[in-house]
């Protein structure tokens, strides 16, 4: 018997998917969506965006890039991960340059004895 996958989830892991699923909630409510409505326009089941809306670690991310688009939040994904706005990137790329360059020094030409 194998560890549950909820108990494998770093803690600030489970956390976020907790906030996504609480805005998720939130985003459809302010839409005025039912949830029969948002299950049927993501293509899954009711139980299924209760999930979602929960943040089960469970769910697929298809699953909830799916319901992202039917609320219209999508483009956000692509952000998620981007390398201009990953700060400890950044930072590592920026140690790795050289403090200083040299230029070449000019090649003497060899001389046959």
């Amino acid at each position: 018997m194998g560890v549950p996958r909820s108990k494998a989830l770093p803690l600030p892991v489970g956390r976020a998917l907790t906030r996504l699923g609480a805005d998720i909630r939130d985003a459809r409510r302010r839409r005025r969506i039912p949830t029969a409505t948002m299950a049927e326009r993501a293509g899954i089941s009711r139980t299924t965006l209760h999930k979602v809306e929960r943040g089960d670690p469970g769910v697929s991310l298809g699953i909830y890039a799916t319901v992202l688009f039917v609320l219209g939040l999508e483009e956000r994904l692509a952000e998620l991960a981007d390398p201009r706005n990953d700060a400890v990137g950044l930072d590592l790329e920026a140690e790795a340059l050289p403090k200083r360059i040299r230029g070449r020094r000019p090649r003497t030409p060899t001389t046959g004895s």
